[in-house]
């Protein structure tokens, strides 16, 4: 597998991303880069372009028209949401998009971790310069917020653990604490299940639902394994369905189970894979995000599918996992 041609790396840093650690991590991804744009131990290249967002949608924007050349790269400097609208922006652009790198300086950063990108800002900038990019897959999301649809690279949540996104943004701390306290003031007021109906590789259900995830990479929040088994390279998403709960301990249980990423084997939950889903509100509404960004918040339907190999990710020289 060959490394990255010798083009220019297009940096979309979102200074905000990490409660604005993104920002003071920027003059280390600067100096390093001119490092390697000045040749010091690597190859030549042509350098690289620093830009900064400036609010939510400005990173789409910004990877959607800048002046891309063969052999050029976009990396999103950022979490989750900063790559997730870096994708987007790249996939509006038409085919093939160019490599999307990325520098996990977020709060989750839970894509880069499936991409097996270290936190380290150190080795993920040397695994930039130095890795290969591989074709991975894409999710595309219709409906909510986004009727003509949204692309997402990680997963797709209905219900709890919507909620515990919901909470997690509203927090000032950093990482994944916030994502555990928004879990258990998500327990805590445990609100009522919609119904939904749920139809994918031939097969139907209709029940109550706690949680729903439909997921292209493995964990969400650093510390719930969301798709364990999930793979980014197989052309399909994996789903995982626990129904209603009678009690908070119950649920605060099957919780645990995801920092663990057995909950497949608690009472009741279902898995299974497929390329492509659609879920209905039967009774109630779906709360719903797409990578940590608002879906909707009382959806009646949903239509999600695997878009195959539509991104090629610049990651270490190992097969995607």
């Amino acid at each position: 597998m060959q490394g990255m041609a010798a083009g220019k790396f297009w940096i979309v840093l979102n200074p905000a991303a990490g409660k604005g650690r993104a920002e003071r991590r920027r003059a280390e991804i600067e100096r390093f880069m001119r490092d390697f744009a000045n040749g010091r131990g690597f190859a030549d290249v042509r350098g690289f372009e620093m830009v900064l967002t400036k609010g939510p949608g400005d990173a789409l924007e910004i990877a959607r028209n800048l002046p891309v050349a063969e052999g050029d790269a976009v990396v999103a400097a950022g979490g989750d949401g900063t790559c997730n609208e870096v994708a987007n922006g790249l996939l509006s652009r038409g085919a093939p998009p160019p490599p999307l790198g990325v520098l996990p300086v977020g709060r989750g950063n839970d894509f880069s971790s499936a991409v097996g990108i270290p936190q380290d800002l150190g080795e993920a900038l040397r695994i930039l310069v130095g890795g290969s990019p591989r074709a991975s897959d894409v999710g595309f999301v219709r409906g909510g917020l986004f009727p003509a649809g949204r692309h997402f690279l990680n997963v797709v949540g209905i219900g709890f653990d919507t909620k515990v996104v919901f909470e997690a943004q509203k927090m000032r701390i950093r990482n994944d604490l916030s994502y555990a306290l928004g879990a258990l003031l998500t327990v805590a007021r445990y609100e009522p299940s919609p119904v939904l109906r749920i139809r994918f590789d031939g097969s139907e259900m209709t029940l109550p639902v706690a949680i729903v995830s439909v997921a292209n990479g493995r964990r969400m929040g650093v510390r719930f394994r969301m798709a364990p088994d999930a793979l980014l390279d197989d052309g399909l998403l994996d789903i995982c369905v626990v129904p209603h709960q009678p009690s908070r301990l119950r649920i605060l249980r099957i919780v645990r189970l995801y920092t663990k990423g057995t909950q497949a084997g608690f009472p009741g939950v279902r898995t299974g894979r497929a390329s492509r889903f659609r879920l209905e509100a039967i009774e109630g509404g779906m709360a719903a995000h797409c990578d940590g960004e608002t879906l909707c918040r009382d959806g009646a339907s949903l239509e999600i599918s695997c878009v195959p190999g539509a991104l090629r990710i610049i990651g270490p020289p190992v097969p995607l996992a």
